[in-house]
């Protein structure tokens, strides 16, 4: 293994830049690709089998073949299997050797290697809907996973098999899978084994006077309690939960039982599962459960998202109907999950805004159906045609849901005007046309009246409803029947309260003071930045590697963001960034301008803009570094329309940037350097991409997901961005983050519970700090117990352990809460020396930095971008290019990954590795053939074949860095 900071093995490091500059295939197209013929004959398949040896299985069948499968008895990596495997493999001009772009065996068409380049010249990275995606299935399992890693840092497992299959799939992997199962190409059987996780959680404020008697009334309200915990019913055994669950909100507006109210809580917290799933564990929870639950966390100024270990607005949001069916549970498209009544769709919708989350826009347009022709709100969730009868309680409900929010007023201002219209002559109102006034339809509509500012009719609505009240101090229903009842009371208190289920807000607790940051670990930020800069990790002090002497500039860049957050290594700090201002080369004799084609067609918006947000973070300047006016090419990059030739997907898009994070870069960059004018088309680009929940998909164009990564990213540029639609925008933003949560502190991520994600929501949480400081804490001791002893951190809290340098520069970074759009590390404004190949020095532990606390051009706080925050194939980098968090094998989009990144460990890559297990470079007479193949191709046709290849690119639809 040679030593990664050396400049002694000169001879290897020729050759490799040869292969490097590029590889074989004038002939089929003048794309120079570095490649690697695979191993002559595979191992027997015999000695493959459950408890040894790995087999891995190639579908060609988009071109019309079969599935072949390899085996090797003595697997390292995943990209080591496939050579051994008998497997040929191609880099791609851009990302090196490690990103598998094509792929070829023997047993196939001869062993020419697909895609063709006729399909994919391999210049750039493929596309996300088609590239070849790498899968897993672990010994004994049935099932395929998307794999975590990247080829080359995937450690097989006995008995463990793989698979690679070209095609189209989502960052997350849940589509695009093999159409054989893991058992189809075992040599010998195994069984299979799922997985599932849980999620976790905002609050909001308290109550207000009385009149009447609602101190007795609550009293009479607890006094009805079974064994203090619950509410009962006569119809059958055990709790009522929607009874207790609105007893709670009641006493909660009374604010005079606490002790009553503080069981309650706690009885529907450790019941929380029994409400909520009624149909078992398996099933899908209850939208009228979740939002009741939801209700009494926020009345009591609880954690709507922590809730009996429970994240109720995730319930409700992530459970909407699409149409009718699911044996009932779903009416029409747009109902909450088992909504019944409109009732319960209209706490939901309550719910969900006392959370501070934009209700989904098909849930509020459900209610234009729900309205009837005299302006009020049906109680059955009745569809378009079906016969409508206005209930007061659920027209009442209906204002108080929909005032205020985005095409909901009108129908709101309707509800109100019927409800204003039906009160009877002395105050009342009817559950339906031809009965008497009751007390709950008429305290229910005094609630409203309040809230609309009609002061005259609640008046009399709640003198109705006081004539009402017994000796006993609860409510009868109607005049009739006079025996205090539960729900006549409950609704009663509310309207003397003068509150309503949006309103009540009441600590059984004690009073709530500021939120605190709980006491818990957190990263050693010192120690992580030794990890950074250890020789092992940062090549010669200037960058890191993506594969032996490709520099991974993008991750080279997130490193040098992680050392200006934290202050602890200035020195080191430094020689990057001369490194890349001065030009520097590495192994492969690359700058960053290679890396960001910059000055070229193909010149990366995403990856111009993380060089130009570095310069800006560190005090130079973005128009003059790296031999470029970095903002006037960006500002270049800035599509005027759709076209596939040069990666835009739509006016404002930057050219190649293909992923929400590499727009957001874009906009920071611009937006620091004061170019706002030529932003303002990128800012509406990425403001068109937020879904209706806050969240952002992961790529451009949008495949329908939300990404925690990407959402941390968006929040963070539009911080910087003026006025309250771009506010709004990050506060629906940051507040969908925090609901991803999980119950560790982690947050989901393409690699699992990702450290990467982690400290992306870090960041962006910061952004409203004082709102979301619990959960800050918690993130920050998630990333403490991910951190190991030699400083780096893990990929994810499960799968492999080990130190992982994307992974460790996102968590140092993102552990500061620092923005990008506002992170600042002064080193000055020039350039120190020539970058020289020395070794860094030792952190000095200067001072930290300071994020500015009014956006500048731009305004948030900054940490850094890994690879791990944009989708990066690990199919693809086989170095596990895979971002901290990107899945290995999703493409990496533009600037996100970094280009061609290792997202290894600190562990050195031993440079034999890729290709063979014994440690030679050249363990057969085909590799060292195609060593000199290679060399007196590049002796032949030099440098202009490069240029050829990459013009020819240009013309292919959809190329992106």
């Amino acid at each position: 293994m040679r030593a990664r900071n050396s400049r002694t093995s000169r001879g290897f490091r020729g050759l490799t830049s040869l292969l490097a500059t590029g590889a074989v295939a004038v002939a089929a197209g003048g794309t120079l690709l570095l490649a690697h013929p695979g191993r002559a004959a595979a191992d027997p398949i015999e000695e493959c089998t459950a408890t040894a040896g790995a087999i891995v299985a190639v579908d060609f069948g988009h071109w019309g073949g079969g599935v072949v499968r390899g085996c090797d008895a003595r697997p390292t990596t995943g990209m080591n299997l496939l050579h051994n495997a008998g497997f040929s493999t191609a880099g791609t001009e851009h990302d090196g050797p490690a990103f598998i772009c094509r792929l070829g065996n023997g047993g196939f068409n001869g062993g020419t290697q697909y895609p063709t380049p006729a399909e994919e010249p391999c210049t750039n990275t493929p596309q996300a809907t088609a590239y070849w995606s790498y899968w897993i299935a672990e010994p004994g399992q049935d099932t395929w996973s998307y794999s975590r890693f990247g080829a080359a840092t995937q450690k097989p497992k006995p008995g463990e098999v793989e698979a690679w299959v070209y095609g189209g799939t989502d960052i997350g992997g849940t589509s695009g899978k093999p159409t054989f199962t893991p058992d189809s190409i075992r040599a010998k059987n195994g069984g299979p084994s799922p997985t599932a996780t849980p999620t976790a959680f905002p609050s909001p404020t308290a109550p207000t006077s009385s009149e009447g008697d609602p101190k007795a009334a609550a009293s009479w309200l607890a006094g009805q309690l079974v064994d203090g915990e619950y509410m009962g019913n006569w119809a059958f055994e055990g709790p009522d939960f929607p009874r207790t669950s609105l007893t709670a909100i009641a006493l909660a507006a009374a604010g005079t039982q606490d002790p009553a109210l503080r069981k309650i809580v706690a009885y529907l917290a450790a019941h929380a599962d029994a409400f909520l799933y009624p149909d078992g564990p398996a099933g899908k929870p209850d939208a009228k459960a979740a939002a009741l639950l939801a209700l009494v966390a926020e009345s009591t100024e609880g954690d709507p998202r922590d809730f009996g270990g429970r994240d109720l607005i995730a319930a409700l949001t992530d459970h909407v109907c699409t149409g009718q069916g699911e044996n009932g549970k779903c009416t029409a498209a747009g109902d909450f999950h088992g909504a019944a009544s409109s009732w319960a769709q209209a706490w939901a919708v309550i719910a969900l805004r006392g959370a501070g989350v934009t209700p989904p826009p098909q849930s509020l347009a459900r209610f234009t159906v729900l309205q009837c022709a005299d302006g009020g709100t049906a109680g059955s969730m009745i569809v378009a045609g079906g016969y409508c009868e206005s209930d007061p309680v659920a027209t009442g409900l209906t204002v108080l849901a929909l005032r205020g929010t985005v095409g909901g007023e009108a129908v709101a201002q309707k509800a109100s005007d019927w409800l204003a219209a039906s009160q009877q002559a002395d105050g009342s109102y009817l559950p339906y046309v031809g009965a008497a006034g009751d007390t709950v339809s008429t305290a229910a509509a005094a609630q409203v009246l309040r809230a609309t500012g009609q002061g005259a009719k609640e008046t009399a609505a709640k003198a109705w409803v006081s004539a009402r009240q017994n000796e006993d101090g609860g409510f009868g229903p109607d005049e009739s029947t006079t025996e205090s009842g539960p729900a006549s009371t409950e609704q009663a208190i509310l309207a003397l309260t003068g509150t309503d289920p949006t309103t009540v807000r009441h600590n059984p607790n004690g009073a709530t003071t500021a939120p605190t940051t709980p006491t818990g670990r957190t990263p050693d930020l010192t120690k992580g930045s030794a990890y950074l800069t250890a020789p092992a990790n940062l090549i010669g002090g200037h960058y890191y590697e993506g594969f032996p002497d490709f520099a991974d500039f993008g991750l080279t860049i997130d490193g040098a963001f992680a050392l200006a957050a934290t202050g602890t290594d200035d020195p080191a700090l430094r020689r990057i960034v001369d490194f890349l201002d001065q030009q520097g080369k590495d192994g492969a004799e690359r700058t960053v301008n290679d890396w960001t084609a910059i000055g070229t067609e193909f010149a990366g918006g995403g990856s111009i803009a993380k060089e130009a947000l570095l310069a800006e973070a560190v005090g130079r300047d973005p128009r003059a570094f790296g031999g470029h006016d970095l903002i006037a090419a960006l500002a270049a990059a800035v599509c005027a329309k759709a076209d596939a030739a040069t990666g835009c997907a739509g006016p404002g898009n930057y050219t190649y940037a293909t992923s929400v994070f590499s727009q957001a870069l874009g906009i920071m960059a611009q937006l620091r350097a004061g170019d706002s004018a030529n932003a303002d088309s990128a800012v509406a680009y990425l403001k068109s991409l937020q879904h209706a929940d806050g969240s952002w998909p992961s790529l451009i164009p949008a495949t329908g997901d939300s990404d925690v990564d990407s959402t941390a990213m968006a929040a963070m540029a539009l911080a910087l961005v003026p006025g309250t639609e771009a506010a709004q925008a990050v506060d629906r933003g940051v507040s969908w983050l925090a609901g991803r949560q999980l119950p560790d502190g982690g947050f989901p991520g393409a690699a699992g519970n990702s450290t990467n994600s982690a400290a992306l929501a870090v960041q962006g949480m910061s952004l409203r700090q004082s709102a979301y400081a619990p959960r800050i804490a918690k993130a920050l001791d998630f990333l403490a117990g991910q951190q190991n002893g030699d400083g780096g951190f893990n990929v994810a809290s499960e799968g492999q352990r080990g130190s992982d340098v994307r992974a460790s520069a996102q968590a140092v970074g993102g552990a500061t809460g620092i923005s990008f759009g506002t992170l600042r590390r002064d080193l000055g404004g020039s350039p120190t020396s020539t970058p020289t190949s020395t070794t860094t020095a030792t952190p000095t532990g200067s001072p930290t930095p300071t994020a500015t606390s009014t956006p500048t051009a731009s305004g948030s706080p900054s940490a850094s971008p890994t690879a791990t925050a944009s989708p990066a194939p690990t199919g693809t980098f086989a170095d596990a290019t895979t971002p901290g968090d990107v899945p290995t094998s999703a493409p990496v989009p533009d600037d996100g990954g970094g280009g061609g990144g290792a997202g290894r460990g600190g562990a050195p890559i031993d440079a034999t590795r890729a290709g063979t297990d014994t440690g030679s470079l050249a363990r057969t007479g085909a590799e060292t053939l195609g060593l000199a193949t290679a060399a007196a191709l590049l002796a032949a046709v030099g440098a202009g074949a490069v240029l050829i290849a990459r013009r020819r690119a240009g013309s292919t639809p959809g190329r992106h860095r």
